[in-house]
């Protein structure tokens, strides 16, 4: 029987989506129902459909009581919105049902296992996290009445009930199960810790994965454990972090850890370290894996930061999805492509070659707000390097928004301070990008309200959201000295 609160949360979400127009989303990264989101939840293949839960509360555009909501979709791109598929209305899980994953058990049912959140000592009091079970349909999911599964007394001595959440559920060759939960150990530092189960409903503790060195933040949230083109590779979001060069500028960003698995010890070695996305907007990362047996990550498109954005009460809708993107290893570092199918979305092409750009420019048919551009610039005449190229994006004579590249710093930067933001949010961040003679290869993806820059072939990725008003369409180029550009731009269309 489902829970009256669960009814509640899903007769308020039919009713709230249906005043929202569809104009009024993004065209292909994916918003909440109604009220808000934040991290992706359950990405998984199941029954024929890939499916996706996020952080959710349907009652405002502000973070409160999780719930999860629910989307499927056949080509990751369009989704469709289901029923609310869990609320906060169990001892164990009343202050809420936060972030976890997805697997399809051998009878056909799919499980979901989160973190149920509940407060010791009243609404003020300190969160009690354990690690719960749900198994349903597809559509419908019940509580297991054995939860929680994992509680304080399966942790290592000295990890916290505080900050014990986000598992990450996977199955092995062997049939049976694991999981990976972030924790926090003593000094505030992070860990990962491995648990494993014969059939997904028992668990135990295995070992400590990764321990946080002192390098990366505090608190390390939402991991992601898999193996990828002979690596395995750990994702998560690290709380506080301090920038390293141009690496991890977010505070609240996103790791990648590529490196080998020590199947004896249960002990991940990390190799290489990187962030994950160079941009503004991008946390909280979570992968599955096709049919075709690609691995596809999705991530929660929003800053900390930065929530208190203009216009979310008047939209009835907060938080975005990025697009998927493909996942690989090359050259020792991990490489993001948008996924393959937005490929068959594009629609009127408009192509240029050789095209010099020296001062301010635009180029006829070159506009709009949902468009994919390829653009790769060179210098005009590698004896006389340019200073500065640049492309403004959702302009208008008010509002632009620019990501421009310094080969003499061989950096790139995004710079969003004129969007048309009301607030001393973060508005601009650069990477640093191997320099090759001053030739960059930029692949912009724009839907409305974001920017996805993925450079030089998905070696770097750069993401940031706007709000400039939907009507700001234009799209042009500056240099500082002579640039020489190809650019090929597609309007992006969704299917009806």
């Amino acid at each position: 029987m489902i829970n009256h609160q669960l009814l509640f949360a899903r007769a308020y979400e039919k009713e709230g989506c249906a005043e929202i127009p569809s104009a009024a989303r993004p065209r292909f990264h994916m918003t909440p129902c109604v009220g808000w989101t934040n991290d992706p939840n359950g990405f998984s293949f199941y029954k024929n459909q890939y499916h996706l839960f996020y952080q959710y509360y349907p009652y405002d555009t502000v973070w409160n009581s999780m719930h999860w909501g629910h989307v499927v979709s056949d080509d990751l791109l369009n989704w469709k919105y289901l029923p609310c598929a869990m609320a906060p209305d169990e001892p164990y899980d009343s202050f809420g049902v936060f972030s976890g994953s997805a697997i399809e058990l051998p009878d056909g049912k799919q499980l979901l296992m989160y973190t149920g959140v509940l407060k010791e000592g009243g609404d003020h009091g300190k969160d009690v996290q354990t690690q719960c079970l749900a198994v349903g349909d597809g559509l419908d999911y019940h509580k297991y009445e054995g939860n929680p599964v994992l509680d304080a007394s399966d942790l290592p001595e000295g990890m916290s009930r505080n900050d014990f959440r986000d598992p990450k559920i996977w199955q092995e060759a062997d049939g049976t199960y694991r999981c990976v939960v972030g924790t926090r150990i003593p000094d505030k530092e992070g860990a990962i810790l491995l648990f494993s189960s014969p059939d997904g409903f028992k668990w135990k503790y295995e070992s400590i994965l990764i321990r946080n060195d002192g390098r990366f933040g505090m608190m390390w949230e939402c991991p992601d454990f898999f193996e990828l083109d002979g690596k395995h590779v750990l994702l998560c979001s690290p709380q506080d972090m301090l920038p390293e060069g141009f690496e991890y500028h977010n505070g609240n960003g996103t790791l990648c850890l590529i490196g080998q698995m020590d199947a004896e010890r249960k002990h991940f070695t990390y190799e290489h370290d990187q962030s994950v996305d160079y941009g503004i907007d991008f946390y909280a990362p979570q992968t599955t894996l096709t049919p075709d047996g690609r691995r596809i990550m999705i991530a929660w498109m929003q800053n900390w930061d930065t929530c208190d954005q203009n216009g979310a009460k008047e939209r009835k809708w907060f938080g975005q999805m990025t697009l998927p993107r493909e996942l690989s290893i090359e050259h020792g570092r991990l490489y993001q492509r948008p996924i393959r199918e937005l490929d068959a979305h594009r629609s009127n092409k408009v192509e240029y070659k050789n095209v010099t750009v020296d001062g301010l420019m635009t180029l006829p048919g070159i506009e709009g707000r949902i468009v994919d551009m390829e653009i790769t610039i060179r210098p005009k005449d590698k004896n006389a390097m340019y200073h500065k190229f640049g492309i403004w994006f959702a302009q208008n004579e008010q509002f632009r928004t620019m990501v421009s590249y310094r080969p003499h710093e061989s950096t790139l930067k995004i710079d969003r301070k004129h969007c048309g933001s009301r607030r001393a949010y973060i508005h601009q961040r650069r990477s640093l990008i191997p320099y090759q003679d001053g030739e960059v290869k930029l692949r912009l993806i724009l839907d409305k309200y974001s920017v996805e820059v993925f450079v030089n072939d998905g070696e770097q990725v750069m993401t940031a959201t706007f709000m400039t008003t939907p009507e700001a369409t234009g799209i042009s180029f500056c240099a500082d000295g002579q640039v020489e550009m190809d650019i090929t731009k597609y309007d992006l269309f969704a299917e009806e």
